[in-house]
């Protein structure tokens, strides 16, 4: 199941366009503020699929039957693009336990890369909701890796999937792995360039929301 939160005009596309344009995007913390915002909204909408129990909660004037989450989701993120969105989930899953990956494209001189995964920090996932956020969903190639290895730490139940930007090509990739993963996107373009990157998309996220790196 894919989820465009911008196939109908929100809050969320004005969010989109601020993060693809060139003169909004010199302003860190704005971009970093609208990827926030994104995974906070996302967020409030994933909670809506999620179980809930009924709780008995004491008032100053009585007792009040409150539906609340059985049980609180797993939060990972691919370093370090993916820490704005991953603060915005917490920001509503604000007692969830976290995970984290460091997943990143090794590049090679002829243009090829491949995906290289040399930290993890995870808790026990075994039937757990895992909600992973990732601003751009571009091959797919490092997010689907990462998914493997957070597999290795227990079999969660539920799989959702948080990013800003999709391309079709990634979505059809993560998909075929995860078939009953819910991506939820704040839009989806469809053009993918020779070197995997997003078009029109919005450029490096990870560098935009913390300054550029030395290329691998």
């Amino acid at each position: 199941m894919v989820i465009n939160l911008s196939a109908t005009h929100s809050l969320i596309s004005n969010w989109v366009a601020e993060l693809r344009d060139v003169e909004v995007q010199t302003d860190r913390m704005r971009f970093r503020r609208n990827l926030e915002r994104i995974a906070e909204v996302t967020g409030y909408e994933i909670s809506k699929r999620l179980e809930t129990v009924e709780k008995e909660i004491v008032t100053p004037m009585g007792i009040a039957n409150c539906a609340v989450l059985k049980q609180q989701p797993v939060l990972a993120t691919i370093l370090r693009a993916g820490l704005a969105m991953h603060h915005g989930l917490l920001n509503y899953f604000d007692k969830a336990d976290n995970a984290f990956l460091s997943a990143y494209r090794k590049h090679h001189p002829d243009g090829s890369f491949e995906i290289r995964l040399e930290y993890m920090s995870c808790p026990d996932l075994e039937d757990r909701v895992l909600i992973i956020s990732d601003p751009m969903l571009a091959t797919g190639s490092s997010l689907v890796k990462s998914i493997h290895h957070l597999r290795e730490e227990g079999a969660f139940k539920q799989l959702h999937i948080v990013c800003a930007i999709a391309c079709t090509v990634g979505i059809e990739y993560v998909l075929r792995a995860e078939p009953k993963a819910i991506i939820w996107c704040a839009a989806i373009d469809d053009e993918l360039t020779a070197k995997g990157y997003i078009v029109p998309g919005l450029g490096d996220a990870g560098d935009l929301a913390y300054g550029a790196k030395l290329q691998n």
